[in-house]
């Protein structure tokens, strides 16, 4: 598959760092149910918003801060790239206008918050499993069962039969294999255990599913960056990232079997087919998995990611910029998806998120006219 030419880069910044802040200078007006001007204020002042959170759609949100900047710079926002587990922690103690991430919060998470949350559906990503193998640089096919056993340990030599059977013709070395996990709260991991959790009555028993796990074998690494930084530089390693940083990274990474039986690549194309199934009957809160979806062409690891608000906002004029965002990025902003290895939302999920932006409010008035 042709890998897309882009690198991540802040305006300012020069090349992302694994914990990124990322200021740039944002408009609210275009994309709104009724355009016109952002609040600011009244004054035409800029207005600081701060977000943090998932590192899974960090590249695709990039883009979106920087192309929102030339539609109207009324609107700063500071977005640190650390995790959804850090995303959830701090918009639940309120140390941020919005938090982000992979994993929808638990229903004991919702309770704790002190405010009712929305989660806003922004896109549909991928996670691969990457490889460094010398001498068998691509077209690695794993199954469901092989995988767990790798990362519950009990696979530990490339050469393994399970693996050779699988792999016919490729010359697997010699060699140990070096599980590469991440070290932080992550959405990446949410939905990389979910489907293990899905796929392996043993892994769902002994490690189970969530943003952070205990691993039963491997080496941490902080973020999606980290990860895929580790593995390119271990020969024998195997882990899991967003798409869009294997390709950045020049990693290949497996072709999987899915629910149906058929090996299929990740690509636009199959993780869209992933979210097709569970478009129509996603729930009203909008929290969903997609892991091992149905369907022929379905990539069977894949899910949704969030940004989260609160559905009643403090400060009107701060509420009105992030809803606005918000619109832009699930309507115009989804242009920008597919070239960066994201898939779109589908229709039926944007109008259900249109729903949830219309609902925000500020003492007691909707946000968004």
């Amino acid at each position: 598959m042709k890998q897309p030419r882009f690198r991540l880069r802040s305006r300012w910044f020069g090349p992302i760092l694994p914990i990124a802040a990322l200021v740039v200078v944002m408009a609210t007006a275009c994309g709104s149910p009724s355009g016109g001007s952002p609040g600011t204020g009244g004054s035409g002042q800029s207005l600081l918003i701060n977000g943090a959170g998932a590192t899974f759609p960090y590249p695709l949100y990039s883009k979106w801060f920087d192309e929102y900047t030339k539609v109207a710079p009324s609107v700063r926002i500071n977005y640190q790239s650390i995790g959804s587990g850090g995303g959830i922690q701090q918009i639940t103690q309120k140390t941020v206008d919005f938090g982000a991430s992979d994993a929808p919060l638990t229903d004991d998470q919702l309770k704790a918050a002190p405010g009712e949350l929305l989660h806003i559906p922004t896109v549909i990503g991928a996670v691969v499993v990457t490889y460094n193998l010398p001498g068998a640089p691509s077209g690695l096919k794993l199954t469901p069962d092989v995988l767990a056993g790798i990362y519950l340990g009990e696979i530990t030599n490339w050469n393994d039969s399970k693996i050779m059977s699988l792999n016919q013709g490729m010359k697997l070395p010699d060699q140990t294999i070096t599980v590469v996990h991440r070290s932080d709260g992550s959405g990446t991991t949410n939905i990389f255990t979910d489907y293990l959790s899905t796929v392996s009555p043993m892994w769902k028993s002994k490690v189970g599913k969530s943003t952070a796990v205990n691993w039963p074998a491997g080496l941490g690494a902080k973020g999606n960056e980290g990860v895929a930084g580790q593995v390119k530089q271990t020969p024998g390693a195997i882990g899991y990232v967003e798409l869009a940083y294997a390709s950045q990274n020049k990693l290949p990474y497996a072709t999987l079997r899915n629910k149906d039986g058929d090996f299929v690549e990740p690509t636009i194309e199959s993780t869209t087919a992933a979210a097709a199934g569970a478009a129509a009957t996603m729930p009203a809160d909008l929290r969903v998995s997609i892991v091992d979806a149905p369907g022929k062409n379905a990539y069977p690891i894949a899910g949704y990611t969030y940004i989260i608000i609160y559905k009643e906002q403090a400060d009107q004029a701060k509420g009105q910029a992030v809803t606005k965002f918000l619109w832009w990025a699930t309507h115009e902003g989804q242009a920008y998806a597919k070239d960066l290895l994201y898939a779109p939302l589908p229709g039926e999920v944007v109008q259900k998120a249109e729903a949830k932006l219309k609902s925000v409010s500020s003492n007691g008035k909707p946000v968004l006219q």
